[in-house]
């Protein structure tokens, strides 16, 4: 009996024991598949975040590594999320990337090099930024024939593709026979999705091309550190792939491209996406971006009601909305896809003010950076997710349309869109911020906000900012700070509407609204003020240059002239169509005669581009850019590409009467061509002092 006794104890510890194990394993794998779960949630839930595609068509210089990591700071709070091109060095030189060859071993591509884009991403990440790749796994280039993918090694791993990794029908069948020409054989399978001609479709069901593309995908994220995925054109294979990736690789975001303004197409596609029940991945709300245009561009703001991906609470978190993007958008005179053309203001505040992620267009933000700023700096504040409940307010009508948010803190917005000057009368709501075409109010009630009318970041010149207080408490006070403290309440008081005055250098503005003794819900801007003033600048391109190696005969038949075709910045050609403005002025520098232009630099990004050519267009030189200081441009025979190379020097060879000096010789007032004031030169470069250009070496 004892025996059995002691023999029952032991049993009873041993089962015990083994059922703690069992309930531990089982712990740990239910939490392992909550993990895979999260992982394959394709964009996260009630997220406030805002990206930026940070490209555009032939964007080589706005959307160098260097540009836009030295933008990182004037990004940060702004946005979350950068979206930049395919960034490895594609098939053509000068490419935006779709032409994608090198997957794993060239990224020294036409925006920067390797080490440029693990810095820029870096950069990013330390400004709490997340950089999103685009990945182009629908095609791929070859080199010289329509087979001849490359061989890469990574992580001493070789990664190659053959005929066999393409898909039976691709090209319309034309890739198969090309195949027999060369004696080679075909995927067995048929595309998954859409066709596309011009480069090899890849067959999604070869466990090649699958492994090959895990592990880029893989190398993405360990070796560069991006933190999610854009997924080009994937109507062109099935979305279960999607899904076996990004289970693979688990990036944090997962957004595809499935160019279609049905509803129902885009939401079947999110679905096919589905592991375990639930999508691994967003989509772009295509739906979205024509009920946008098509209300702008026809002047009926009623049409505003029209459908969208993030209209729908079920698939609202899934949506990624935009406006206008680098293929939707006008490329020049020839190309019209179908693009916003007014009111580009009113159509990001909608999708500002509206559940989805927003994505800005980087051409939009350059434009419109201080509205843009504000629009995202409102939802913010506010609290607006993907997944905020939205609702039609009021009966619109063709001149206005009006719907309310709610933002995570329980606080109502109201956007109105639209000409009509006087919908909103009621003392309801409390107008925070607004423009052409659009504006944003809060509601009064148990709101207790403050607003200042500039959002963080640079700006040119003194600035007059004005604060604003959102409440129905009668005695709430505005206080304020600039040294960077918290707002108590002997801080110092405003008015709403009052405007204070943030001079030159820079200031960390605190406001909050003082209710009861107690200081509430403070906001913090960050300014840098620039003692910019505007100046001009001269361009000229010799014009011997241009009559030898152009023959000004066939410039024009009355008199020399060459033609200018400029952007970027404030600038635009007069003629505003291909070749751009011909130019006939002429002066005489250091006995030669040159073509010149005078431009106005306007603020400290401004800066103009150029082709030069004859009037027809042809020939032409290679793209000039980042111009913002008096240039003095030669046309060289050599060529690139077929376009004529220049040599471009800010002082011509043999110029008299400039002045070198060394930083030792320094003087408290010296002026940057951008206007910025300086107390030392500290880098080479051109400097004004006394009214004398100054080369420091």
């Amino acid at each position: 009996m004892g025996e059995n006794c002691i023999f029952a104890k032991g049993y009873n510890f041993r089962f015990n024991k083994q059922l703690k194990i069992m309930k531990r394993i089982s712990t740990l794998c239910s939490a392992f598949l909550l993990t895979l779960t999260l992982f394959a949630q394709g964009w996260k839930a009630n997220y406030g975040g805002v990206m930026l595609q940070g490209f555009y068509w032939d964007s080589f210089q706005d959307t160098k590594w260097t540009n836009l990591e030295s933008q990182a700071k004037e990004f940060s709070g702004i946005f979350d999320l950068v979206w930049i091109p395919q960034s490895a060095q594609a098939r053509n030189l000068t490419s935006m990337g779709y032409d994608d060859y090198y997957w794993f071993s060239n990224y020294n591509s036409s925006f920067g090099s390797e080490a440029e884009l693990i810095s820029m991403i870096k950069t990013f990440k330390n400004n709490g930024i997340g950089t999103i790749a685009d990945v182009v796994i629908n095609h791929r280039a070859t080199n010289t024939n329509w087979f001849d993918f490359p061989t890469e090694t990574y992580n001493n791993v070789t990664y190659t593709m053959t005929s066999r990794d393409v898909a039976k029908n691709d090209d319309n069948w034309a890739a198969s026979a090309e195949a027999t020409k060369q004696g080679l054989q075909l995927g067995d399978n048929v595309d998954t999705g859409d066709d596309w001609p011009g480069m090899r479709d890849l067959d999604h069901t070869s466990l090649n091309v699958q492994n090959t593309v895990k592990a880029y995908l893989h190398m993405l994220k360990e070796k560069f550190g991006y933190i999610g995925f854009r997924y080009d054109m994937v109507k062109g294979y099935n979305g279960s792939y999607t899904a076996l990736y990004n289970n693979d690789a688990k990036p944090e975001f997962s957004v595809g491209e499935y160019w279609d303004g049905d509803f129902t197409k885009v939401k079947n596609w999110v679905e096919s996406t589905k592991s375990n029940g639930v999508p691994t991945s967003a989509a772009f709300d295509f739906p979205i971006r024509y009920t946008v245009r098509d209300a702008v561009n026809n002047g009926n703001w009623a049409a505003f009601d029209g459908s969208g991906f993030a209209k729908d609470p079920a698939w609202a978190r899934y949506a990624v909305t935009f406006v206008e993007n680098h293929d939707t958008e006008k490329r020049n005179s020839n190309a019209y896809p179908d693009p916003i053309y007014k009111d580009t203001l009113a159509a990001n505040a909608y999708i500002m003010a509206m559940p989805g992620t927003p994505c800005v267009f980087l051409k939009h933000y350059q434009a419109y950076k201080s509205d843009i700023k504000n629009m995202i700096s409102v939802r913010k504040l506010m609290g607006i997710t993907n997944q905020s409940a939205y609702a039609r307010y009021g009966v619109n009508a063709s001149d206005y349309y009006a719907f309310t948010t709610t933002g995570s803190n329980g606080k109502q917005m109201l956007t109105v869109l639209g000409p009509a000057k006087t919908y909103v009368q009621s003392p309801r709501w409390e107008k925070l911020t607004g423009g052409y075409h659009w504006a944003y109010y809060v509601e009064k009630s148990n709101s207790d906000l403050v607003w200042a009318s500039h959002a963080s970041g640079n700006y040119d010149g003194e600035q007059k900012v004005t604060l604003t207080s959102v409440t129905d408490k009668t005695n709430a006070q505005i206080v304020y700070t600039t040294d960077g403290s918290d707002p108590t309440a002997n801080s110092a008081k405003a008015t709403n509407g009052q405007q204070i005055t943030v001079p030159v250098g820079t200031m960390v503005l605190k406001v909050g609204l003082l209710v009861d003794g107690v200081v509430k819900n403070i906001i913090t801007r960050n300014y840098n003020i620039i003692d910019f003033k505007p100046y001009d600048i001269k361009v000229y391109v010799n014009a011997d240059d241009a009559d030898a190696l152009w023959d000004s005969a066939k410039m024009t038949a009355n008199a020399p002239t060459i033609n200018y075709w400029f952007w970027g910045g404030t600038h635009a050609t007069a003629k505003g169509s291909w070749p751009g403005d011909a130019v006939t002025t002429t002066e005489t520098v250091n006995g030669k005669k040159w073509f010149v232009k005078s431009f106005e630099i306007t603020n400290t990004t401004d800066a103009v581009n150029f082709v030069f050519s004859v009037g027809t267009g042809t020939p032409q030189t290679v793209d000039i850019k980042d111009i913002k200081e008096t240039s003095f441009i030669s046309i060289l025979a050599d060529k690139e590409d077929k376009n004529y190379k220049v040599d471009v020097k800010t002082i011509p060879s043999g110029i008299d009467n400039v002045k070198i000096e060394h930083p030792a010789n320094n003087d408290p007032y010296y002026y940057t061509l951008f206007g910025q004031s300086i107390a030392k030169p500290t880098q080479a470069g051109i400097y004004i002092h006394k009214g004398k250009k100054i080369i420091v070496k």
